[in-house]
């Protein structure tokens, strides 16, 4: 029996960089893992959701990067999935706000459903049933609702965290939110070759620098995690940098530069990239502010994901940049396939990609971060992303607007026993993020 065991059970990732069927086959076992962490195939389950503790937000990440890999990879095995999960989660208006997620969206969760939106259109993914919206008209329809929410009333601009009054963080603004609709303006802008969209990812840009979120020294940038609104102003600043913040912008940049060619836009991108040294270890990605110290929650642990994307998208649409960045995520996919040696199937993913072995740290963030790096190594074997000529999903420039336009109010129709647990969850949430914070700091 013990035998046999070890007969039939995989231990660790094998990975070879220059081989598309190795990196495909390494990354089944991956998603393979990840779809233990899932909900929506379970009696009783919510289609779209990942079990506890694992956030709605993270949901999008994780079929943002699946889409990736059915278009890399030729992997249709978990399409339906996606698929079903893309439209399930769309919420009532189609603009990704379902009323599941009042006690605990923000403009950043909002984001992350919004690009993996745009990425089924991008990649060509199945289009939805005739009488829904198509995948670019489900991301305007979330950059519409974004764009709305966007607060002159303080800070002289920028968007909140959260989009609910009742949830805490609503007093604080922070760059990932921005950097969200900086990122979906920057894609609908290529895609749909409208400029309106990229004034708005301009004006996005020129917030964050004023603001302070965008530090620039001079040849680098210190990308700033956001600010509490007091006195309606946003000077203190949270000095704290994270992975996603530096991906999300930079490849929002590199967007800008495909769409309208202009050097300011690749001075920002390349100004990025010569930023994110303090992410990486010999060349391979790690969360710098919490990794080290073993310290990482559920939702740090899974920021190397769309940070590998990010950078994966930027590779492909700034040719100056390739071989620095390809030279980071092949680095980077060889460590985490070697971390791919843990648990009970012998390719379960760890956090670190440095050791060359299993940390023992495992879940939906490492499994996903795994996937999103290993198969970006295909990123220049695969074509750019599908503009509106190439793809078959339709614009429309309207979508959204007349749903959940006005700044932080929704149609949803909320109780006051809904705010009150509203509150007392997003209280918790917060307790647990601002003292995550101190303890790094410390």
């Amino acid at each position: 029996m013990w035998i046999l065991w070890l007969l039939t059970t995989v231990s660790g990732l094998s990975l070879d960089v220059d081989s598309k069927d190795s990196i495909c086959e390494a990354t089944t076992h991956i998603i393979n893992g990840m779809m233990d962490y899932y909900e929506g195939t379970r009696y009783g389950g919510t289609v779209g959701m990942f079990q506890t503790p694992y956030y709605w937000w993270q949901a999008g990440e994780a079929f943002g990067g699946m889409i990736e890999n059915w278009f890399m990879c030729d992997n249709n095995t978990y399409e339906e999935i996606i698929y079903d999960a893309l439209l399930h989660q769309t919420g009532d208006n189609f603009n990704y706000i379902p009323a599941n997620q009042s006690t605990t969206e923000g403009n950043d969760d909002q984001g992350f459903w919004g690009f993996a939106a745009m990425g089924a259109a991008e990649r060509n993914f199945t289009d939805p049933p005739e009488d829904y919206p198509s995948w670019v008209a489900l991301t305007q329809a979330v950059y519409n609702t974004m764009w709305a929410r966007w607060d002159n009333a303080t800070c002289s601009g920028g968007l909140r965290w959260q989009i609910f009054t009742w949830n805490s963080g609503y007093d604080y603004k922070n760059t990932i939110s921005n950097g969200c609709l900086l990122h979906i303006a920057a894609r609908l802008a290529r895609f749909t070759q409208n400029e309106t969209y990229g004034e708005t990812a301009e004006q996005v840009w020129q917030w964050l620098d004023d603001v302070g979120f965008i530090n620039d020294q001079g040849g680098t940038y210190l990308i700033y995690d956001g600010a509490n609104i007091v006195s309606g102003e946003c000077t203190d600043i949270t000095t704290i940098e994270w992975t996603y913040n530096y991906g999300v912008l930079m490849a929002g940049c590199a967007y800008m530069y495909d769409f309208t060619h202009d050097e300011v836009w690749l001075t920002r991108t390349t100004t990025l990239l010569s930023s994110i040294s303090i992410f990486l270890n010999d060349n391979v990605i790690y969360e710098q502010q919490c990794q080290a110290a073993m310290n990482c929650n559920n939702d740090q642990r899974s920021f190397k994901s769309i940070f590998s994307r990010c950078l994966g998208y930027t590779a492909k649409l700034v040719p100056s940049l390739t071989d620095q960045i390809m030279t980071i995520l092949t680095a980077s996919a060889e460590g985490a396939a070697k971390s791919c040696s843990g648990g009970t199937d012998g390719v379960t993913c760890g956090l670190n990609w440095n050791i060359g072995a299993y940390d023992n740290m495992y879940g939906l963030g490492e499994q996903m971060s795994a996937l999103e790096v290993i198969t970006q190594v295909l990123v220049l074997d695969s074509p750019a992303p599908y503009s509106q000529n190439e793809s078959s999903s339709k614009s429309d420039p309207e979508a959204g607007i007349g749903s959940s336009t006005r700044i932080n109010m929704n149609d949803l129709d909320i109780t006051g026993k809904d705010k009150a647990g509203a509150a007392i969850l997003t209280v918790l949430v917060l307790g647990v993020f601002i003292g995550g914070l101190v303890w790094i700091v410390l």
